[in-house]
């Protein structure tokens, strides 16, 4: 980080608010609009995501909509890759490629201009949060559809009892996250 400590993990922990009971009775939401705010933690988080990304071999960095845009366009500039966006459905301008997925409560759909991954393109996939893992393997299928592989999927934060992160392990995906949030 050009001049700049980077934070320990405790101090980017406690730049994430918890929110009880949001979105509903009995779950607490891990909040990472004040992480954004603080400039050390933001810059911080990037930095490291940024030093996994390249480590994993990747040429390009893809971000899910909407947090994972935030998070995967500044690590595609701190990496000096390119940047992908993956967008729900309707909001591209060009004929796109897609892939369904399931939600717990439904199902939902990501999308890619098909012309935004070359060929072997090695992929970093990022976001803010990984919980049960259903977007991001969502988003590696879409990767894997559109001509590119997989580099590493890569997140802030971990809700491993939700055990998304060993899903995508479990699918051979590499997935790096700073910090985890247990239980609770």
């Amino acid at each position: 980080m050009k001049g700049r400590a980077l934070l320990d993990i405790e101090q980017l922990r406690a730049t994430i608010r918890t929110v009880p009971d949001f979105p509903k009775p009995g779950i607490q939401f891990r909040d990472i609009t004040t992480l954004l705010a603080d400039p050390a933690a933001l810059h911080g988080s990037v930095a490291l995501l940024a030093e996994h990304a390249r480590a994993s071999g990747a040429t390009v960095i893809a971000g899910m909509e909407a947090r994972g845009f935030i998070f995967g366009a500044a690590v595609a500039i701190e990496a000096g890759m390119g940047f992908v966006p993956i967008r729900k459905p309707g909001k591209l301008p060009v004929e796109t490629i897609g892939v369904d997925y399931q939600l717990e409560y439904g199902t939902d759909r990501l999308e890619v201009d098909p012309d935004a991954i070359a060929q072997g393109a090695k992929v970093a996939l990022v976001d803010d949060l990984i919980a049960t893992g259903g977007t991001a393997l969502a988003a590696a299928e879409l990767v894997r559809k559109a001509g590119g592989e997989v580099a590493a999927a890569l997140f802030v934060v971990d809700l491993p009892d939700l055990g998304g992160a060993a899903r995508l392990r479990d699918s051979n995906i590499e997935v790096h996250t700073l910090l985890a949030f247990e239980g609770e």
